[in-house]
């Protein structure tokens, strides 16, 4: 039968194309929030690091109710590094709304996102957001839209749906291209009329698939999927079944049952098919799980997740600050934390190595890495990290790497720059278009991109807007040049001087402040040109009884200092190098701290 009263919708888009920030108004506009309740920008975006960086990172759940139907929304990320939680989340949804940019239209991610919803034969409602925008292309961005749904093979029901025109904005939203609109209700209404409603059994044996996993320090692990058939109570007994895998779980009671009402989680007594819930009880819970009734028993086929691209070393951290900083410093501290991440993030691998201190692991890309990175420490772990790595495989005998689609808008005074840069990289050019803002798009090896966003920043004045996402395995390209530059290594242990760190400057960039405490072999600037420097930024001016008009008298001005941040330190290190996180403090150190070892090994290199 038909649940007429439930609509199951996912959110998926390009990043930034103003996924969240439409849910915000959705919320609003539907009676979430109180008249005078004080609410957040992007209230969706709940944790710190997605506040602080503007992006979504993990799906969430939350629903509206119009006119008597219950929309359960799911808020994707759209960065391409997280679309293993857009392609998990799919399966919950039964139909999507693809926003889309009404100044950039279609993007890279767009297009993968909009591949896996059509694979799942998902009806695709298509909202041209950001209408109000004075450089808005609304009709040139409809024509690349449907053509890029006839490209990826959409059938005629999903190309019949009809466009709707929105400003997240403002609110509004309306089905005429040159119309302002007033408010939501013309997406709540096509919602409504064109996302199916879920065709259940409402009378078979329950059957869940379990797609998020959360956790809660009172009640423990908390699974979230949709009922596809049948029932659940609390309190009911219930069995854990995983397809592809012989076997069930002894009989297990749901300890609770929560259904989704804006942004809070309501105690429920019974869940039907076609609802989005979340349970407790199960402690071995994980996604791609089927809660059944122990009387059918059936395991549902789970997506099948995207393999990860980029790995890195997570090592037990080894330099002469270890344990200083961080609350969670050993191996079996490390091991389990990473263990954990695998329980809600599909598309995470971690693999133990012959040294019981060193794990790698491997994801979508350097910013899945770096958030998890960032995450840990926030939570006082204290690791070091080495370079990140592409993933091979071999394919009919030949060694091939991950190559990524590029898409770059750059003002035309730049274009040469890029290309010949990206040129530099193994980046082929596939098209180009536009006069005063050039839309450039690449094929270029993963390997090529590393370090290579601010490069691209620089060389566009801070103008450009670049991104990517992952497109097919090709036959390695070749050498793709590295740094260009060496670093300045410390000379000593012991704290940064004013003194020190101004004779230092004259070689490059400087990366640390007087007063930082720094290590033999803890990089502490940048090599103007290639090679490294060992320097003594420790050293002090040492008191005499006469005095030197000119140079004693003379201030001590450092003029570029520059910090770098984690996705810098992770772009910018050497196979040779580290980078030493703690709660506190980013260092990069040498893998070798000793400069004469380091000497040593280059001369066996060379010989």
């Amino acid at each position: 039968m038909l649940r007429s009263d439930v609509r199951n919708v996912a959110i998926i888009a390009h990043v930034d194309h103003g996924k969240t920030t439409l849910v915000d108004e959705m919320l609003k506009q539907s009676g979430t929030f109180r008249e005078n309740q004080q609410v957040a920008e992007r209230v969706m975006d709940s944790n710190d690091l997605e506040r602080e960086r503007g992006i979504t990172i993990l799906a969430k759940n939350t629903a509206i109710t119009y006119k008597g139907t219950k929309i359960n929304i799911i808020d994707t990320p759209g960065h391409a590094d997280f679309s293993g939680e857009v392609e998990r989340v799919l399966k919950m949804a039964d139909g999507v709304l693809l926003l889309i940019d009404a100044f950039e239209g279609p993007m890279p991610q767009t297009r993968f996102v909009l591949v896996k919803a059509l694979g799942l034969s998902l009806p695709v409602q298509v909202v041209i957001n950001k209408v109000d925008r004075p450089d808005a292309r609304v009709d040139e961005v409809v024509d690349e839209t449907l053509d890029l749904l006839i490209e990826c093979g959409a059938d005629a029901r999903q190309l019949d749906t009809p466009f709707l025109y929105a400003s997240a904005r403002r609110g509004t939203a309306t089905d005429k291209p040159d119309g302002q609109g007033e408010d939501m209700r013309p997406l709540f209404e096509a919602i409504v009329k064109y996302v199916p409603a879920p065709d259940v059994d409402m009378e078979g044996a329950a059957q869940a698939l379990i797609s998020t996993i959360d956790y809660n320090d009172y009640v423990g692990r908390i699974g979230i999927g949709k009922i596809e058939r049948g029932s659940l109570s609390a309190g009911m007994s219930v069995v854990r079944t995983t397809y592809g895998k012989a076997g069930v779980s002894q009989p297990i009671r749901l300890t609770g049952l929560f259904t989704f009402d804006g942004l809070k989680r309501i105690p429920a007594q019974n869940v039907s098919a076609g609802d989005i819930c979340a349970l407790c009880g199960i402690s071995d819970l994980s996604i791609g799980d089927t809660v059944n009734d122990p009387a059918a028993p059936e395991p549902l086929h789970f997506v099948t997740i995207g393999e990860p691209t980029v790995r890195m070393s997570f090592t037990v951290n080894d330099s002469p600050f270890a344990g200083k900083e961080g609350q969670f410093v050993t191996s079996r501290h490390l091991r389990a934390r990473l263990m954990r991440e695998l329980n809600t993030d599909v598309s995470l691998r971690v693999v133990d190595t012959e040294s019981p201190d060193t794990f790698q692991v491997s994801g979508r890309g350097e910013l899945h890495l770096s958030i998890l990175i960032e995450t840990m420490r926030r939570q006082g772990y204290e690791f070091q990290v080495g370079k990140p790595e592409i993933l091979t495989r071999e394919i009919d005998g030949v060694v091939c790497e991950p190559v990524e689609v590029v898409v770059a808008d750059v003002p035309a005074a730049y274009v040469g720059a890029v290309i010949e840069k990206l040129g530099r990289r193994r980046g082929v050019l596939e098209s180009m278009s536009g006069t005063d803002r050039v839309r450039l798009r690449l094929l270029v090896p993963s390997r090529g991109l590393f370090g290579y966003r601010n490069e691209f920043l620089t060389d566009t004045r801070g103008e450009g807007i670049m991104s990517a996402v992952f497109e097919r395995y090709e036959p390695m390209k070749g050498d793709i040049p590295r740094r260009q530059v060496g670093v300045l290594t410390a000379f000593e242990d012991g704290e940064a001087t004013s003194y020190g760190l101004f004779g230092a400057q004259e070689r490059g960039t400087l990366l640390v402040t007087p007063g930082t405490q720094v290590y033999a072999g803890m990089i502490v600037g940048v090599n103007a040109r290639p090679g490294d420097i060992t320097v003594n930024v420790c050293k002090k001016k040492h008191v005499t009884n006469t005095r030197n008009s000119s140079a004693a008298e003379e201030s001590l001005r450092l003029t570029s200092v520059k910090p770098l941040t984690l996705e810098e330190c992770l772009e910018f290190i050497e196979d040779d190098e580290l980078v030493e996180v703690t709660p506190k403090s980013l260092r990069m150190r040498k893998r070798v701290l000793s400069g004469e070892q380091r000497l040593k090994l280059a001369a066996r290199r060379k010989a």
